[in-house]
This record gives structure tokens, C-alpha cells and sequence, in this order.
């Protein structure tokens, strides 16, 4: 587990460094987006990275790596916008911003080691087109639960579906740097 942990926490730190990067850049203009919008974001680079893993070939230069961390932090930004639901603002001050992406990244965290501790870390003996089929599924499950209303009758949340996408793209990370 503390392998696990450390390879984590390496991968948070490099998804949070480029996220801060990019709010310098940008500012909190992801505060527009509707959570449905977040969903197709996440939607389209787990397509892209499933395409790549089938043709064996890209186009585009981008790695997938860069893929995994785009859903990491798109997962992140899901959650404080449920977090913000009411909030009206569209710029952030950074270090609010800064705050919530701990936050997150810590409950989701905290999460991922309840689950390796009953699966017994099951994910190192995935392959990596696995981890993105998964992380399909869940958006397609968060897809019908958005136009359900965010209805479900016995099944987790949306906040849920975001943590496990976000896990699994930690995952990858981490089978891609072995």
C-alpha cells in the first residue's frame, strides 16, 4: 500500500500542478460549464484514448497520458461544481480554488484506499484498455443519471461515478510510468 500511495500522490501533484498552471492561464472559465458539458469533456478523452489503444496508431501528438490527466482534472472540476452549485461566480480566487482540488483529490484519495484495501490493489493486474473501458462505463452511468435528473433509484451518485473515473485515470498513470 505505500507504494500505492506514493505512486498516488505522485500523480495528484502532477495533475494539480497542471491545473493550477492552466487557471493561471485561464482563470476559473470551467466555472460556464454545465455538469453535463464536464460529462462529454471527460466523454471525449476516454474516447480518443480508447481509439488510440484499438488503432495503435494517433494523429494528434498528445499522449494518452496527458488524456488520463485531463479526465483527473475534469473529475475535479465535476465535484466542485456540484460543491458550487449555487454559487454564481465565475472567477475564483486561486487559493479557493487551490483549497477545493485538495479537498477532492483527498476524499477521492481516502476512497481509492478503502477500495484497494478489499480489492487487494486488483487494478496492477488490469490492463490499461480495462481502466478505460471502466471509465467509459461510469460516464455512460453518469449520462443516465443526468438525464434522469440526477434520479436513481438504488445506485451511487454522480459525485461517486466522478471519484472512480478520476481512481481509474490515477491508475493508468501509474501502469504507464511501470
Amino acid at each position: 500500500m505505500q507504494n500505492t500511495t506514493v505512486q498516488y500522490d505522485s500523480a495528484i501533484k502532477l495533475c494539480k500542478d497542471i491545473f493550477l498552471k492552466k487557471m493561471k492561464d485561464y482563470g476559473t472559465a470551467w466555472r460556464n460549464l454545465r455538469p453535463t458539458s464536464l460529462t462529454d469533456q471527460i466523454f471525449i478523452k476516454a474516447q480518443r484514448i480508447k481509439s488510440i489503444e484499438e488503432k495503435g496508431t494517433q494523429k494528434i501528438v498528445d499522449d494518452i497520458k496527458g488524456e488520463y490527466i485531463g479526465i483527473i482534472n475534469y473529475c475535479i472540476i465535476a465535484l466542485i461544481q456540484m460543491e458550487l452549485e449555487n454559487d454564481t461566480r465565475v472567477e475564483l480566487p486561486y487559493e479557493e480554488v487551490e483549497t477545493l482540488y485538495n479537498k477532492y483529490s483527498a476524499q477521492t484519495k481516502k476512497l481509492m484506499e478503502d477500495k484497494n484495501h478489499d480489492y487487494g490493489e486488483a487494478w496492477r493486474d488490469m490492463r490499461l484498455s480495462s481502466l478505460t473501458d471502466l471509465i467509459l462505463m461510469k460516464i455512460f452511468r453518469v449520462k443516465q443519471i443526468e438525464d434522469n435528473k440526477g434520479k436513481t433509484i438504488i445506485s451511487e451518485g454522480v459525485d461517486a461515478n466522478y471519484m472512480d473515473m478520476l481512481n481509474y485515470s490515477v491508475f493508468a498513470l501509474i501502469k504507464l510510468q511501470n
